[in-house]
């Protein structure tokens, strides 16, 4: 149905799809939905599109979008542009002051701004932030054990561990019905600037707004096992197991562990869902053919 033009679906069907999404927009109606945008959504220009729609329609019906992006293809084309190579550790990147600078200029400037863009052009009231707007993502440096050698720490640059997040600027944006975006860039004591990774700010942020759903967008069907198949319930015990085993690693290790700690600490539920899929917001929030997996807090 996603490749049929509108004006060619029978208008009864349009009707019974609307009336599905009554009771989730009832169910929903002034809840907060924490959404971590990247990957593919990113740049596909028709998905950026159909990403904007979403949110924009979510806010119209009376829910909360509250958007969180990554910008990391982004970051490592203008990092090779200045011959510089990214680099990842345990699924977070290494960042130098060089790399800071530049992390600084995609997330806060060219992405959050695109997105802005979008969201507005389609009828949405978006406002772009970083965590330095009104100290609203208090963060200090990261240190990582290393998998090796437990007792030993990686010190991967300016790289930032969230202390504290002020909901208050949040809060008076979504009261002036404005949708906030916003770059994963924290600011320590001292003013500096620290890049923390997007799953992480999303899930913490998801715990300190008491979101209702915290979405976090992949490049994948969701969470999948070692044959590829899709799981789509996962509860925290399974998620320990599939981690231990190997099956998750790489980029996937922070987005699952932000969407257990969200799950653990209040937000009801946490979905990572296929952000390749056209309208995937709304099929994850608004019907009940979900395309991806949920995790549920036991």
């Amino acid at each position: 149905m996603a490749d049929k033009p509108l004006s060619t679906i029978d208008p009864a069907i349009k009707a019974e799809i609307l009336a599905e999404a009554l009771p989730y927009i009832k169910r929903f109606n002034d809840k907060t939905i924490v959404i971590k945008y990247g990957g593919n959504a990113m740049i596909d220009e028709k998905l950026k599109d159909s990403f904007a729609r979403d949110v924009v329609l979510l806010k119209l019906v009376g829910l909360n979008p509250v958007v969180v992006h990554g910008g990391g293809p982004q970051i490592d084309d203008l990092l090779r542009r200045v011959g510089k190579q990214g680099q990842f550790i345990q699924g977070m990147r290494v960042t130098d002051e060089e790399t800071m600078d530049i992390v600084e200029m995609v997330l806060g400037g060219h992405v959050n701004k695109e997105i802005v863009n979008l969201i507005n052009k389609h009828g949405g009231k978006a406002v772009g932030l970083t965590g330095q707007d009104g100290g609203f993502i208090r963060a200090k440096k990261l240190l990582m054990p290393n998998k090796d050698k437990p007792e030993e720490m990686i010190d991967i640059g300016l790289v930032g561990e969230i202390t504290k997040i002020d909901p208050a600027i949040i809060s008076f944006l979504d009261s002036g019905d404005f949708i906030p975006v916003i770059a994963p860039i924290g600011v320590g004591e001292e003013g500096e600037t620290y890049n923390i990774n997007a799953d992480v700010v999303a899930g913490k942020l998801a715990e300190v707004l008491k979101a209702e759903k915290l979405v976090l967008l992949t490049n994948t069907p969701g969470v999948l096992d070692k044959e590829g198949k899709l799981l789509t319930g996962l509860t925290p015990r399974q998620i320990d197991d599939l981690v231990a085993d190997g099956t998750l690693s790489g980029g996937m290790l922070p987005k699952i562990s932000s969407a257990l700690d969200a799950a653990r600490n209040g937000v009801r539920s946490v979905h990572i869902i296929d952000g390749r899929v056209e309208h995937c917001l709304l099929l994850e929030i608004l019907t009940h053919h979900g395309v991806g997996t949920m995790i549920k807090s036991h």
